[in-house]
């Protein structure tokens, strides 16, 4: 059942497929064992973009730390699910070692893939080792010419093709222009962008962008596009039932959903796997969702005919929908919204300035919360603390009182581990 070197007990770990299906032993242990351990409120944890298994069970071990202490009355157990995601390893993230990659990345940019970015996309991408290989080559060995950067985004295209399409976040949404424009206008886009981002803060100068590191820039948001696909699908087919499974086995059993990143996806569209009549989801915390603010939408405010996805879903939970969120998130708030909508046009936006360019229409849950939701409540962390939080509906809290370090090109995107957070997660469920 639990990991010895685990934080909390009862922990379970629940691992699925990219087509969501679950380790049936591991599931049938958590259903048996929830009961026989007294457990009453069940947090669930489903992390975002991750290298392996041991990176997530660190991540879980670090975040469920404080909460024995924060809540000693309560009777909880723990729940780490583990999904088949992937980060290139080039990004930092606080309150973890840094990587070589990372290291070597702040300290020289590169637009090469490090050996554990170019194993983890392998991983990702079984049957396209062939074109990961070419993509590193070509990004080693930086050559000349248009018509280089034009092949490069042909073969990014196959690696977005080899998935399931997936579930889109809105009426609207379709694949990404990003993957199907021009290959020369988007790696200069990106380009610009991550210089941008580098040099936030940094004394003025001038310098031409390397359009090789917005080519490594397109790489990284296939990846990330596949894994927010992939997230929904194990929400809705793998979670949602097993949450289902849970309730009928433990009568009474009070579950609180939370999810980093694309976890916050997988939470949130477990929401729609869901067996009728099912009230055992008591809460959902969002940290950082990394996929469309307006995914609970009643209508688009660009299209009201349109609704998002997960219209009415929160309404599935016996509790609220709470959604943090941070100006400091540079991965949602330059590069979701650039990736979700680039255009030609586009080239000129950079840094914080493209989210404005943009408007709101691509944004992220984790840059400003739920969108187009009536009733939706607004609060900074402070006031979320101070409490009492709404019962039910959405509530934004804008944390960025903590959430504000990391470096390029993610920024603060997975600056999750502070006690203030899990605080958060236990008001949100009425947990004492």
């Amino acid at each position: 059942m639990a990991d010895p070197g685990m934080s909390v007990t009862p922990y379970w770990e629940l691992t699925f497929d990219a087509d969501g299906d679950v380790e049936r032993p591991e599931r049938d242990r958590l259903l048996t064992q929830v009961t026989e351990h007294g457990v009453r409120d069940l947090v669930v944890f489903a992390h975002g973009w991750n290298d392996d298994r041991s990176g997530a069970t660190a991540l879980y071990r670090r975040f469920y730390a404080p909460f024995p202490a924060l809540a000693p009355g309560a009777r909880l157990g723990y729940v780490g699910v583990i999904w088949p995601s992937m980060r290139f390893s080039d990004e930092p993230i606080p309150d973890f070692p840094k990587s070589a990659a990372a290291a070597a990345a702040e300290a020289a940019p590169s637009p090469a893939l490090d050996k554990d970015t170019r194993r983890a996309l392998l991983g990702t991408f079984p049957d396209r080792a062939s074109v990961i290989d070419q993509l590193a080559r070509m990004l080693d060995e930086r050559p000349d010419g248009t018509e280089a950067l034009t092949e490069f985004g042909r073969l990014v295209r196959l690696l977005v093709d080899a998935e399931p399409p997936g579930v889109a976040d809105t009426g609207e949404e379709g694949e990404p222009a990003v993957f199907t424009g021009d290959p020369v206008t988007v790696c200069a886009a990106f380009a610009d962008a991550l210089a941008a981002v580098r040099s936030s803060g940094a004394p003025a100068g001038f310098s031409i962008p390397n359009p090789w590191e917005g080519a490594k820039e397109l790489l990284r948001q296939a990846a990330y596009y596949t894994m927010k696909r992939r997230a929904g699908t194990v929400g809705e087919h793998g979670l949602g039932p097993v949450i289902g499974q849970l309730a009928q086995a433990a009568p009474g059993l009070r579950v609180h959903l939370t999810g980093h990143s694309f976890g916050g996806r997988l939470v949130s569209f477990a929401l729609r796997g869901l067996p009728d009549a099912v009230r055992a989801v008591k809460s959902v915390t969002l940290l950082q969702g990394a996929f469309s603010h307006y995914a609970f939408a009643d209508g688009l405010p660009q299209d009201p005919g349109k609704a998002g996805t997960l219209k009415d879903r929160q309404r599935r939970i016996d509790g609220p929908l709470v959604c943090c969120h941070s100006h400091f998130d540079s991965a949602l708030g330059t590069f979701y919204p650039l990736a979700s909508r680039l255009a030609g046009d586009d080239r000129s936006c950079a840094g914080s300035e493209i989210a404005a360019v943009l408007g709101p229409r691509w944004g992220a849950m984790g840059h400003d919360g739920v969108q187009a939701v009536p009733g939706t409540r607004r609060l900074d962390l402070a006031a979320a603390l101070a409490g009492p939080l709404p019962a039910t509906g959405c509530v934004n809290v804008d944390a960025a009182a903590v959430v504000r370090r990391g470096g390029p090109p993610t920024g603060a995107h997975s600056d999750i581990l502070h006690p203030e957070l899990a605080r958060l997660l236990l008001a949100a469920g009425r947990v004492t």
